[in-house]
């Protein structure tokens, strides 16, 4: 591709941007690891919302969504559109728990709900498992989208391409902490989602696709349909049955946890109140499924035509490396047709992109490894600006590691694959333990451990020979978890009473789960209703998928359709609009 002088002006002008809310933040950060880890807890909901999208929004999130539909159609997203289940449960059951909790990262909260060593023993474990290598995995895929990138636009190598971004990425996050990881995503969200929506107007204004009329036109009917045929049913059980019905409560994957969790969970607790965790949590949800995957389907479906096969796209760029040809890499092959100028954004916004993700992803490794482990058990009597260095120390190792990790990754969609069949299983223990005060320590300890030796089962299987399908292994795990979890939770001793009290007195979660508690302590019935929070989960989420749908109804030309999405849609947005105030009559301004 060529890239103009112009075009790497604006590439530095956007990185030159983008780094001031670091510098002038950087002295802030500094002072404590509450600062440099949850903002000192004072983020208004815009800022939070859109850093979480942010967030969610990198270099292998269009890879991603290529690959699913180039495979098997736009429907193949449900993979992931799913997961909006997950997201709305946590807008409308948990954002104000996490709130309320008031722990500087989610780990602390197992030493608050649970007791004893083993409550220390996975905080710590949690802490290196998440932290180091279930992170380093996530940066490594999100690296691998990169140099995906780069090698096709710039031509680079994947060891250059890690280098300069991995530069990039310790002096930004080392020096901000979450403030400027904060503000900094607000900017590059706006750059980035300016590139996603030039992508796809200079795709449909290729001679090959002809607008949009000619795109729908040009494409089978079956990969354009929003659910898939129910005709194959093998197909629809693996991308829409079984998402729906067991993926999006039995699986821990990060940015989609049940329960909330992860960076998700940080950025609530960086919200200066809970009404703020509530409205920021509801907008990432809004944004991250209805407003940013069009411009990319419409990408990848485009690329179908421009590169029909693989060969194509190693025929029209012969210095790629073979052994990175995939079809996540037809994306980043469509950007060849951006004139002078806005190729320069699109870069920008791609690097915007990718730098947002992994400043998040390091800032909130780090605050396990050092607030969770570190601090918590080899060093607990030092000053603050003591961990705020080593913080910053681990911030580049971390990025190191996942920089190294990258070289042995292959596609986005595999990556995909093997973050969920790690976290299969657990989602379900995640969603009680707030509202069922008989689980323990050791339900969490079983369901990470019967988890991961079962996935890891089926990864060795899978390397002798075996050809099991990734339903049948995710079914089995969820079902292996579930059983042995709940079997461990009513063969161990509950956590303390002590422990139980005083975590309600906190956190005052609703529902039957803790009566007998709620009966010790002696106050009144939770601020919450579970009822009202039902009735929100369910516009929320009709109010996302209309958006969604009804997009798309009308980019097909199916004005009808898109007429009825858009009744749905009002509607349930004015059922929000009516909803939102009675849940937050509760909730404390903190």
């Amino acid at each position: 591709m060529r890239i103009t002088t112009f075009d790497w002006v604006i590439v530095v002008v956007s990185i030159v941007i983008s780094f001031i809310p670091a510098i002038l933040l950087a002295k802030r950060a500094g002072t404590s690891t509450a600062e440099f880890f949850t903002s000192g807890r004072a983020a208004p909901w815009w800022l939070v919302g859109v850093s979480m999208v942010a967030t969610t929004f990198s270099t292998d999130t269009p890879n991603l969504v290529t690959n699913l539909v180039r495979n098997q159609g736009v429907a193949n997203n449900w993979q992931w559109w799913a997961f909006l289940l997950t997201g709305m449960a946590t807008v409308f059951f948990y954002a104000r728990l996490w709130r309320r909790s008031g722990v500087l990262t989610d780990l602390e909260f197992y030493e608050i709900r649970y007791s004893g060593a083993t409550a220390k023993f996975v905080r710590g474990f949690r802490a290196i498992y998440l932290g180091l290598f279930f992170n380093c995995v996530i940066m490594a895929s999100v690296n691998l989208a990169a140099a995906k990138i780069a090698n096709v636009m710039l031509g680079w190598p994947m060891g250059k391409t890690l280098v300069i971004c991995a530069l990039l990425n310790i002096a930004f996050a080392a020096t901000s902490g979450l403030w400027g990881v904060l503000v900094t995503d607000f900017i590059q969200f706006g750059i980035a989602m300016t590139g996603s929506f030039a992508a796809a107007y200079y795709a449909l204004k290729q001679p090959e696709i002809g607008g949009i009329a000619g795109l729908i036109d040009k494409i089978p009917a079956g990969t354009l349909n929003l659910v898939p045929d129910f005709g194959d049913w093998s197909l629809t059980l693996t991308v829409l049955i079984i998402p729906l019905t067991v993926q999006w409560w039995s699986v821990w994957y990060p940015g989609a946890e049940p329960g909330g969790g992860s960076y998700i969970a940080q950025r609530m607790l960086a919200s200066k109140s809970e009404r703020d965790a509530v409205a920021g949590t509801l907008f990432f949800n809004f944004a991250h499924y209805a407003l940013r995957p069009w411009p990319w389907i419409i990408v990848a479906l485009s690329s179908m035509i421009i590169y029909p096969q693989l060969a194509d796209i190693q025929r029209t760029f012969p210095y790629v490396d073979p052994n990175m040809i995939g079809h996540d890499m037809a994306y980043s092959a469509m950007l060849k047709f951006l004139p002078p100028g806005v190729m320069g954004l699109m870069i920008a916004g791609l690097l915007a992109a990718y730098v947002s993700t992994l400043s998040t992803h390091l800032n909130w490794g780090t605050s396990y490894l050092v607030h969770d482990f570190y601090r918590r058990f080899i060093d607990p009597n030092r000053d603050e600006k003591h961990y705020v260095a080593v913080g910053r120390l681990v911030t580049a190792l971390l990025m190191v590691l996942a920089a190294a990790l990258t070289f042995v990754l292959e596609s986005a969609q595999g990556n995909f694959a093997l973050l969920l069949s790690i976290g299969a299983g657990t989602g379900l223990l995640y969603l009680l333990r707030w509202f069922w005060w008989r689980i323990n320590a050791w339900s969490e300890i079983s369901a990470m451990a019967s988890s991961f030796l079962v996935a890891v089962g089926f990864f060795v299987a899978r390397k002798m020979g075996s050809t099991i399908p990734e339903h049948v292994s995710l079914l089995i795990t969820v079902a292996t978890t579930t059983i042995v979890w709940v079997a461990v939770t009513l063969m161990t001793k509950p956590t303390s009473r002590e422990t139980l009290v005083s975590f309600y007195t906190l956190v005052r979660p609703a529902g039957p789960g803790w009566k007998s508690i709620r009966a010790e302590t002696g106050l009144a019935a939770s601020p919450d209703s579970l009822p009202m929070s039902l009735l929100g989960w369910v516009l929320g989420c009709t109010f996302v998928y209309a958006a969604l749908f009804g997009a798309g109804s009308f980019l097909y030309g199916k004005t009808s359709q898109g007429a009825v999405w858009l009744v749905l849609f009002v509607l349930s947005g004015v059922g929000l609009g009516l909803i939102l105030p009675r849940l937050w009559q509760g909730a404390a301004d903190r």
